[in-house]
């Protein structure tokens, strides 16, 4: 059984690569001059010179030497890309996309609008520049930085280092560097690549029209019997992709700072249906999300209508009059620019946070409780030549609870000839204890409160509703001694009353972080990039005793010595770090799980309630230092354009203790599959001593998937889920989030 199961797999490869890359004739050559060659597929070297009305298979490698150029012209579709000297690429064509694979060179593109039903993608080893529809122009350099003018319409140009994505419109130009770093600038005429025919720099469709009666020039040389075009479709086309002289470019929208890529339209809307949970009852669903895009402003909004079991709808979201912030929390979003433009800012949800190369902060998100908790983030930046700065709060609504979750990040650059990088950081948890839930706002979190929902009332003894003395009430109200006669008899003190409960006014749980790092690009050629960087990162815990809670001042070290990020044959990247950890340190302590574990208060079997904040929940009640040492791995590839996946595991270990933590995520190629819009699943558990014990999940485990379906054009039903665990008193218990939603691109 396992020799078929092998002799399956193989099979199915095969059929696979065959239905990847199938010898269809695919292109042709309508001029050539100078040395132009081309590689077959399967061929190991450029042995074939091209004529003007060669056949370019799928999987072909083309080449323009030091002298001459190529115009090639796609059957389908009529589009065009014209190739200069010194530049080499190869034809990958799938049933939904297109992509020109390219290492070196320069090339400009004319997609054609009409009746495309693929993505135009043109893949570096650094870049993803995907379009349908448009004119642009890409220069190729060895050493691992691309530049990208645009011309007309919009290209969505992807960053495969950092993952940061842009949007290149008419009259712009976006630089991609195998550091990450995606700059957006308004680009000199001068700046064009020239076309290789006129010599001018390329122009729009509608400018470039030939005049009517008038055709480009066809070659004349005509090809051989195995070449020649055996139906009307595969004739020779002219050298310009066809266009509606009244057609315009399409708005730039505002880029998306997460993957995915935004849409290239100036309004979107989803629609968002499912159950959830808020303070332990489950209500339906109906959230409407718009999404307005005007140049680099871009305003998101989330309009949830919450109904119980009995078709009763929450008000609590929409008393404004009683609440004025809840106005707030209708904007999911607004933002400006993206990060890596001279001034950008995010308010609102905050998904992906990351400061330097992850040491302290590494992917926060705001978002891990929403909807049943919506907070307020900001993020904002500047970049300045060599000197940049960023800067962000988790949740703004914290600062009347006593504090909030604060980076800092600067980054100093030391010159272009000499690229050394130095950063520093500072994070700063305010209060930790502001993560606990208070309704009333009168600084007695929820769980100690008594009458959670007045601020002026938090104590009730005897439990039967009614307030004990001292509290600024009416004094008839007073009934300690629980005799129902609403009389305090001062006689009668077999009742103690309780002491003032947990205040977040009279305890502050400070968390401090700060960092030092510094990196340098070694060297980059075709098979494999290098940087090399080095962190120091410190925490400090402050010491806190009261009646309800007692942690001991706590501080550590962790190093960073060194760190190797690479990219190996332009579709493996990976990262590696040897870390040294001193005293109380733990690696990415603000993750994407911080806020689930930022604090957490739990009612015992004796009926007290015990509060722990993230620290004393990963160091437990250990009375000695630990030093540990480990390594930390990243690695992550682009399969065959078929499916991305990452995966990291760090593994810290000490005599007495052991830290391990492990994330892994895969994406599949959506336009692989008819009818998918997306498909992605995730994995995350973070410092725990056994992370691949799934049967046994902690209250660091996060997992979810997001499945979309198109059910027409332009309108996706997506179906997201996530998962994660809380401690209800009697153990573990899972969280589970799902809804469904309708996307809708106008």
């Amino acid at each position: 059984m396992k020799r078929i199961g092998k002799i399956s797999v193989f099979f199915f490869t095969v059929l696979l690569f065959g239905q990847l890359l199938s010898a269809e004739t695919i292109a042709r050559v309508a001029k050539a001059t100078g040395d132009v060659f081309v590689k077959r597929l399967g061929a190991a070297q450029f042995d074939e010179a091209v004529q003007p009305g060669a056949a370019i298979n799928n999987g072909d490698a083309l080449k323009v030497g030091q002298t001459g150029f190529a115009v090639v012209i796609f059957i389908d579709d009529r589009s065009v890309i014209k190739v200069k000297s010194n530049t080499e690429f190869q034809f990958i064509d799938t049933e939904n996309t297109r992509s020109i694979d390219i290492n070196v060179g320069t090339i400009i593109n004319h997609v054609a609008k009409q009746g495309r039903n693929k993505t135009y993608r043109v893949e570096t080893p650094t870049s993803v520049a995907s379009v349908k529809g448009t004119i642009f122009s890409a220069i190729i350099d060895a050493s691992g930085v691309d530049q990208f003018f645009g011309t007309e319409g919009v290209v969505e140009v992807f960053n495969v280092i950092s993952g940061q994505t842009v949007n290149l419109t008419a009259g712009m130009k976006t630089i991609s560097n195998a550091l990450g770093s995606l700059v957006q600038a308004p680009a000199a005429p001068n700046e064009y690549p020239t076309d290789p025919e006129t010599g001018e720099p390329p122009a729009p469709e509608n400018e470039s029209q030939p005049e009517s009666g008038q055709t480009e020039e066809t070659p004349t040389e005509e090809p051989t019997t195995e070449e020649a075009p055996t139906t009307e479709t595969e004739e020779v086309p002219e050298a310009q992709p066809e266009s509606t002289p009244t057609e315009q470019p399409e708005a730039p929208p505002v880029p998306e700072d997460q993957g995915g890529g935004p849409s290239e339209k100036p309004f979107g809307m989803g629609l968002g249906i499912g159950s959830v949970t808020i303070d332990g009852v489950i209500y339906n669903q109906l959230a409407f999300r718009p999404e307005f895009k005007f140049g680099k402003l871009g305003v998101g909004l989330d309009l949830v209508i919450y109904i119980d079991n009995e078709g009763n709808i929450r008000t609590d979201e929409w008393d404004f009059k009683q609440n004025p912030g809840q106005i707030l929390d209708k904007v999911l979003y607004v933002r400006w620019g993206q990060k890596g433009d001279p001034f950008w800012a995010k308010w609102g949800a905050l998904e992906n946070v990351t400061l330097g190369y992850g040491g302290l902060v590494s992917g926060y998100s705001n978002m891990m409780e929403f909807p049943t908790i919506r907070r307020i983030g900001v993020n904002t930046g500047i970049q300045m030549k060599n000197i940049g700065a960023e800067l962000f709060f988790a949740n703004i609504k914290d600062f009347s609870r006593g504090g909030t979750l604060m980076g800092l990040r600067g980054t100093y650059r030391v010159s272009k000839s000499f690229p050394l990088t130095v950063g520093a950081n500072f994070v700063i948890d305010m209060n930790q204890f502001s993560g606990l839930k208070d309704k009333d706002k009168d600084t007695y979190p929820d769980i100690f409160d008594d009458f959670p929902d007045n601020k002026h009332l938090w104590n009730d003894t005897d439990g039967d509703g009614i307030p004990d003395p001292n509290q600024p009430v009416d004094s008839t109200q007073w009934d300690i001694d629980a005799d129902g006669d609403n009389i305090y008899d001062p006689i009668d003190n077999s009742v103690i009353l309780k002491a003032d409960p947990f205040s977040t006014l009279d305890n502050k749980g400070l968390a401090i972080g700060y960092g030092f790092d510094v990196g340098y690009p070694i060297f980059k050629n075709k098979l494999i990039s290098l940087l090399a960087y080095s962190e120091l990162n410190m925490l400090n815990f402050n010491a806190i005793n009261s009646n309800a809670i007692t942690r001991p001042a706590r501080s550590g070290i962790g190093i960073t010595a060194p760190g190797i990020q690479a990219t190996i044959l332009k579709f493996i990247h990976a990262r590696f770090e040897y870390r040294i950890k001193q005293d109380y340190f733990v690696p990415q302590f603000f993750d994407q799980a911080y806020d689930l574990t930022r604090v957490v208060a739990e009612y015992q079997s004796n009926g007290a309630t015990q509060i722990q904040t993230r620290d004393m929940i990963l160091f437990g009640d250990e009375s000695t230092k630990v030093n540990t040492k480990g390594y930390y791995g990243l690695a992550s590839a682009d399969i065959l354009n078929i499916a991305s996946f990452a995966a990291s595991y760090t593994n810290m270990v000490a005599d007495t203790v052991e830290f391990n933590s492990f994330f892994a995520q895969v994406n599949l190629n959506a336009d692989l599959i008819p009818k998918l819009s997306v498909a992605t699943a995730y994995y995350v558990r973070n410092n725990d001593p056994n992370p691949f014990d799934f049967a046994n999940p902690s209250e660091n485990t996060i997992l979810g998937y997001r499945l979309g379906y198109e059910v027409g054009e332009g309108v996706s039903l997506i179906w997201d889920f996530r998962q994660f665990y809380r401690d209800s008193g009697t153990g573990l218990e899972p969280v589970k989030q799902t809804t469904i939603e309708t996307a809708f691109n106008f």
